[in-house]
């Protein structure tokens, strides 16, 4: 049996895609469209009211492409809390002229493949920050779910432990080469959802997307190892842009 790999976790992640059906909200009078927008942008407030605390971090994004209309990207510290949220929302009247496109439910999750030797990683500050990060303001975001090939002799899981590490060793250095190019939150989700992990990207050019997902592609983790799902793409949503998507 090949050596499982140890991983450190932190806050719990859900990504909560919607469409917007359009003919309902344009049938809305304009004093109910006024009255849940203003409920969204409450709800959006105590949003950024979690992050200052330091209890949470959520991102709010418009999708392009017919997958949905907008997503939600929430951290917070427990299942419970992100269930709340997600029943907050659903409580709106906002949430009326919604409905649900995808989701995904996982955790922000860090391997021990790229530990520092000799270093507890729980009293690394820059570890801890990794665990429990703050959604950053990018203009575009880039999430997909993915699994670790288990197919005959291309099975991740029963190659041994030190050839593991460094592929993934080699696959990190690919991503360091965009560093301050892009920001990347791996959230694990085995036993969560249907994928294994989801992958998070946020820039500020769209195209750097385009060049790591195809350069990381000829990665031996990736070219022999990768599977993925489908790809969600989009743009930051702040206020202004959120009344120009309702037309309120």
């Amino acid at each position: 049996m090949s050596e499982a790999v140890q991983t450190l976790e932190g806050w719990y992640a859900l990504h909560d895609f919607r469409t917007i059906n359009w003919a309902l909200w344009k049938a809305a009078s304009p004093g109910q469209r006024a009255a849940a927008s203003e409920e969204l942008r409450h709800f959006l407030q105590d949003c950024r009211a979690a992050q200052d605390s330091g209890s949470g971090s959520t991102a709010f994004y418009s999708i392009v492409g017919q997958k949905a209309d907008f997503v939600f990207m929430h951290l917070r510290e427990t299942l419970d809390a992100l269930n709340q949220l997600e029943n907050t929302f659903n409580k709106m009247a906002f949430a009326a002229y919604t409905m649900p496109a995808y989701s995904y439910v996982s955790i922000v999750e860090l391997s021990s493949y790229m530990a520092k030797p000799g270093v507890d990683p729980m009293e690394d500050p820059e570890i801890i920050a990794r665990l429990k990060p703050e959604l950053p303001k990018s203009k575009h975001i880039c999430f997909y779910p993915m699994n670790k090939k288990r197919d005959g002799a291309d099975n991740w899981y029963m190659e041994p432990m030190e050839r593991r590490r460094g592929m993934m060793r080699s696959h990190g250095m690919i991503g360091r080469n965009y560093a301050g190019r892009v920001k990347q939150i791996i959230t694990g989700s085995v036993g969560l959802d249907d994928w294994e992990w989801g992958v998070t990207l946020f820039a500020d050019d769209p195209l750097t997307f385009k060049k790591l997902v195809y350069e990381m592609r000829f990665d031996e983790a990736s070219a022999r190892f990768g599977e993925f799902g489908g790809f969600y793409v989009g743009n930051l949503l702040d206020e202004a842009k959120t009344e120009a998507l309702l037309g309120v």
